[in-house]
């Protein structure tokens, strides 16, 4: 006799369990990791045992900071925004110039989801000016984006800097066509929002080391001088001729200046009990490339902090050999490299490279002049409609197989002989 297959509803559930089983190594991983913290280190930031599967519960939010490097950037901006807007998360956008913030300041009216889901401030004139990139000012405006964000939005948990050269590599939530399935009932959550649901809450992706090398007699022992903390439009920082030593008081720690970092942490810098932050933010006044160094040294300088540290910044980058003061423009001769790396952001781009259409379409799903499609996305592609013209819930999530490369990732910088040793070193 023909053995008959399941009930329709029980399927559904065998399709689903499947699709969670990968899943299961994150929250083993996690727990056991943590079972090796000190036991003198708690915060309030930090997630319930993943365990207990916690990914049931809410999604956390992202905050991203976006900025424009100068005139110009506001259509590059735009785009960057239709590619990475989710309305569960929160996003910041900060340009100098005056057409610029007009222009995007009417693109946010101007859309839909942005109106309905009130999550995207654009910085105002008095908030947002002109910036020195090798100089305080850049970590200024960081900072002071940071504090933005904590007034503006509630709830978020990472706080994400990206500038007009960036752009995603995976969505922050996949579109699907029935959104009452059941993967969207079970809060199945995918890709980059998905990921982030299963980690603690208190890690902080950050590339950092104390061996800092040639920055010694460049960047740490000259004096520098930036102008625009006090005239408006001056993008040079000056050097003067006095040298200073080595601070004995704390280890210098240098990295990317590309961060993923918690809220507790950012709440420390801005709002702490300790002096350290605000000690090294005067130390880093008059040091050269400053938001290369600052976060970094605050917290692995901070015992509180020091074992909450990813040693990786979760870009993906390439460089010339021997490397340069910055990595290379990205083209479609890196699009594999960068589809398979499981980092889900890329620095950095050149306007309107063909390669951006490429991730667009294989990476995205994301028609020209459209939001990436998410589980909030009701309508349907047929006859070329964009389907998130239809608003659904925020926090309705879809899954891709995409979040397995990032899932990946993280379960390699996670090893015991990876994390750990790796640690502000």
């Amino acid at each position: 006799m023909r053995k008959q297959p399941p009930p329709a509803h029980r399927r559904r559930w065998m399709r689903a369990l499947l699709l969670a089983l990968p899943l299961l190594s994150l929250p083993v991983l996690y727990a056991a990791l943590g079972a090796g913290r000190p036991s003198s280190y708690s915060s309030a930031a930090s997630a319930p045992p993943l365990g207990r599967h916690h990914a049931r519960g809410p999604p956390p939010r992202l905050a991203y900071l976006i900025s424009g490097a100068g005139p110009g950037d506001g259509p590059r901006i735009r785009r960057l925004l239709r590619a990475l807007y989710h309305p569960w998360n929160c996003y910041l956008v900060g340009v100098a110039g005056e057409e610029d913030r007009a222009d995007l300041e009417a693109f946010v009216r101007g859309q839909e989801a942005t109106r309905r889901y009130g999550n995207v401030r654009v910085a105002g004139a008095g908030e947002w000016a002109a910036v020195t990139r090798r100089g305080p000012t850049e970590l200024a405006a960081t900072l002071h984006a940071a504090a933005l964000l904590l007034r503006e939005f509630d709830g978020w948990s990472w706080f994400i800097n990206l500038s007009a050269s960036d752009y995603p590599l995976m969505p922050q939530d996949a579109f699907g066509p029935d959104v009452n399935s059941l993967v969207a009932l079970t809060s199945y959550l995918t890709d980059i929002l998905h990921i982030f649901s299963y980690i603690p809450r208190d890690l902080n992706f950050i590339e950092h080391t104390s061996n800092i090398g040639w920055r010694e007699h460049q960047r740490a022992r000259p004096i520098i001088v930036d102008p625009a903390l006090q005239v408006p439009n001056r993008t040079e920082v000056v050097t003067t001729k006095e040298k200073r030593s080595m601070p004995s008081a704390f280890k210098i720690f240098v990295g990317s200046s590309w961060v993923v970092l918690s809220r507790s942490f950012l709440e420390f810098c801005l709002l702490g009990w300790d002096n350290l932050p605000r000690t090294l933010l005067m130390y880093f006044t008059n040091f050269l490339s400053s938001s290369e160094s600052y976060f970094h040294t605050v917290i692995c300088n901070s015992n509180h902090y020091q074992n909450t540290t990813i040693n990786n910044d979760l870009r993906f980058m390439a460089w010339d050999n021997p490397p340069r003061m910055h990595p290379v423009n990205l083209t479609t001769e890196y699009f594999d490299a960068m589809a398979n790396s499981g980092a889900p952001f890329a620095h950095s781009f050149a306007d309107d490279n063909p390669v951006l259409d490429m991730i667009d379409a294989k990476l995205l799903g994301r028609a020209p002049d459209s939001f990436t499609p998410g589980g909030w996305c009701l309508g349907s592609w047929v006859g070329g409609k964009d389907p998130c013209t239809f608003l659904g819930k925020s926090f309705v999530l879809r899954p891709t197989k995409r979040s397995v490369k990032l899932e990946k990732l993280l379960l390699e910088l996670l090893e015991p002989d990876n994390f750990r040793p790796k640690q502000c070193k």
